[in-house]
């Protein structure tokens, strides 16, 4: 609400309510979340449909497009699918580490009592549904382990919220660090597994970057371009080196300061300094842009808010919506789009690849979540989150099967040439996503909290 200068209330205009309302971080963070999934859908859907259609030569022929540049004697050409791939999924995979860094930091992984629990049970998650893979392929069919491992946030976190109060918030909370201890162990994976042939000189001048990424750090530099500029040339060194030029978001993330400026009680006193003087400016009919002194104060709070909030914390911010709401959707659209011949759909189903990863995703994540979680808990070694019941966390462990953007991901690097292994993985991708998706929100549905 604001004041005039007779102290009279005014009150909000509509657009200016949403400014009265305090969202915390992980909220604004979830909410981003839900809206990525159904958007990812969407994307997903459409382009099944594309590719099902009278557009399906359309829809190859867009997302098969070359583009290139050249800058002296560096010449790159790549379809539009693999700038997506290569590219654009830098930056999610940049969000990913910014995420990562701050849940080791301040978020559940920070307090090793909250984080044994998630952590075990990622890691259980990764492990079976790999062996199970493994266990069913032989030859070029067996490098595709990996795809099953993986868990997409933005799914799993959007049939959350669709249940409402019949899950309590700490199961979210869970589920998020699981799929951030996930989002870890793919990455790890990706760089030590799925890396083609290795040009060391390349490595090297992409070693000598990073160090130069650390030296920004602890030289107290928080202004975001030195960053862009070395990540960009540190995503050229790796692509060249062989080592997947994605990791490079996840490096450059981890050197982003996480530290403030200003101290908190510095800040307040400052804030309150400047309101008086904002208060004090007030001139009657003039808006914000006629008033040179309230202007002015308005720019140095804005100042001081950059300097209060962590680079990390600013970065993570206003990175996440590009990525959550354009380079997701991009990627789905782009890779999503499978032929179906329905009069072979039986043999596909079948295929070793497809039914493998679909086992991996619903069967291994489960045993491997909701068993290694029920092995912590009964030797004492980790504790449930509060309000939620066992039986609840086995309704996460079907949803964590849910393995859509990240599987596609490493699909498409495990089976580079292999396009009739790619198309299975890719079917026993979706479909596993989709009976995931159902089966655990319909457990979670009939579930009852320990409080009921």
């Amino acid at each position: 609400m604001h004041n005039n200068s007779d102290n009279k209330p005014l009150t909000y205009a509509p657009w200016e309510k949403s400014f009265d309302k305090i969202v915390t971080p992980f909220e604004e963070f979830i909410h981003h979340e839900t809206t990525s999934g159904l958007l990812l859908m969407g994307c997903a859907v459409l382009a099944l449909i594309m590719a099902n259609s009278a557009y399906a030569e359309t829809y190859l022929h867009l997302i098969h497009t070359p583009i290139g540049f050249s800058m002296g004697s560096i010449v790159l050409e790549k379809s539009l699918q693999h700038w997506i791939n290569d590219g654009l999924m830098a930056l999610f995979f940049f969000v990913v580490g910014l995420e990562i860094k701050r849940e080791v930091l301040v978020g559940e992984l920070s307090d090793p009592r909250q984080a044994t629990l998630p952590i075990a049970a990622a890691i259980g998650g990764m492990v079976v549904p790999a062996l199970l893979y493994y266990g069913l392929n032989e030859g070029d069919a067996a490098i595709g382990w990996g795809i099953p491992m993986a868990t997409d946030i933005a799914f799993a976190v959007g049939i959350l919220v669709l249940l409402g109060k019949r899950v309590p918030a700490a199961l979210m909370t869970f589920l998020v660090a699981l799929a951030i201890v996930d989002d870890l162990g793919a990455v790890i994976v990706i760089a030590l597994f799925y890396t083609e042939q290795i040009t060391w000189g390349a490595l090297v001048v992409a070693g000598g970057l990073l160090v130069l990424l650390v030296i920004f750090n602890r030289a107290g530099i928080r202004a975001p371009l030195p960053y862009f500029i070395v990540g960009l040339l540190l995503w050229l060194a790796m692509l060249k080196s062989g080592v997947h030029a994605t990791l490079a978001g996840v490096l450059t993330a981890l050197t982003i300061p996480a530290w403030t400026k200003y101290d908190t009680h510095r800040f307040s006193e400052h804030v309150r300094e400047l309101i008086d003087r904002f208060d004090a400016n007030y001139r009657e009919g003039k808006s914000i842009i006629e008033n040179d002194a309230q202007r002015s104060i308005l720019q140095t709070l804005e100042n001081g808010v950059h300097k209060v909030e962590s680079p990390l914390q600013r970065l993570e911010h206003s990175m996440h919506l590009p990525v959550a709401f354009i380079i997701i959707p991009l990627f789905a659209f782009a890779n999503a789009g499978i032929p179906i011949d329905f009069s072979s759909l039986g043999s596909t189903l079948a295929h070793p690849v497809t039914l493998s990863v679909m086992l991996g995703l619903i069967v291994g994540k489960f045993i491997g979540i909701a068993g290694v979680s029920g092995l912590m808990l009964k030797s004492g070694l980790g504790q449930l989150p509060a309000g939620t019941s066992f039986s609840q966390l086995c309704g996460v462990s079907l949803l964590a099967g849910i393995g859509f953007t990240m599987s596609i991901f490493i699909a498409e690097l495990a089976f580079t040439g292999q396009t009739e292994n790619l198309l299975m993985a890719k079917t026993g991708i979706l479909v596993a996503s989709l009976l995931a998706g159902i089966s655990g929100y319909l457990w979670l549905r009939m579930c009852k909290s320990p409080t009921q």
